[in-house]
């Protein structure tokens, strides 16, 4: 027999890859397509696209290291505040302990028996875990998120600047969509695959979403070019 899958080890940075990838594909193609549907020349579209690559890879790493960093300083101060309740009142963390285990459904002798081995070995860990639900799989990590974040959205924002390059301009706000449309189902199966989820379902989400929020600044774009025309 082959040993189960499991997928919560990539959790951390596969939700930082793939919202960063995301965050590029569809952040840089809706600012394309808006500023494409205002009529706007080529080389304002292509300096629009970079700009938005470079201002959106930063402010993708800035936030996911500031909001991730903020979790794990949540993270630290509830461990050293368990620690220093261990040490200052040893036997009523045993019993929170045990009682964790008899809601779990173990009865209340054994639950005891389990919590006091746990004690032995490492008290620390087994409230981190079985108590605070922290551990070292899904403990937060700021520098790989961010880096994870960064590096994704300009993978990601690459590929409507290429688009902004070489589509044809009377054409662009279409080959803009469609593409970008394209990559986002590839990413949105590829992430489900690696993750274990529904691909169907991952396809669709990001289908509907994509499209709404093109649509959003294709419609500001060209009542904008209305407007000024």
């Amino acid at each position: 027999m082959e040993a189960e899958k499991h997928y919560v080890n990539r959790s951390g940075w596969l939700r930082a890859m793939v919202l960063g990838a995301n965050d590029g594909i569809l952040s840089t193609s809706s600012i394309v397509i808006g500023v494409a549907a205002a009529g706007n020349p080529r080389s304002t579209i292509i300096l629009t696209a970079l700009a938005g690559l470079v201002a959106g890879a930063f402010s993708m790493a800035t936030g996911e290291y500031v909001s991730v960093s903020s979790q794990a300083d949540t993270e630290k101060a509830d461990l050293q505040r368990e620690q220093k309740e261990l040490e200052e009142m040893p036997e009523f963390e045993l019993q929170e302990l045990a009682k964790v285990y008899q809601k779990r459904g173990l009865d209340k002798n054994l639950a005891m028996q389990v919590a006091v081995q746990l004690h032995d070995h490492n008290a620390l860990e087994a409230h981190a875990k079985d108590e605070l639900g922290i551990n070292e799989i899904t403990q937060a990590n700021p520098l790989q998120a961010a880096l994870a974040s960064f590096g994704s959205f300009i993978v990601g924002a690459l590929l409507p600047v290429i688009v902004s390059l070489l589509a044809p301009l009377p054409f662009m706000v279409y080959f803009q969509y469609s593409l970008s449309i394209l990559f986002l189902i590839i990413l949105g199966a590829i992430a489900a695959r690696a993750g274990g989820s529904s691909i169907r379902k991952a396809i669709v989400r990001i289908t509907f979403w994509g499209t709404a929020a093109m649509a959003a600044t294709a419609l500001v774009g060209y009542l904008f070019d209305a407007k000024v025309s």
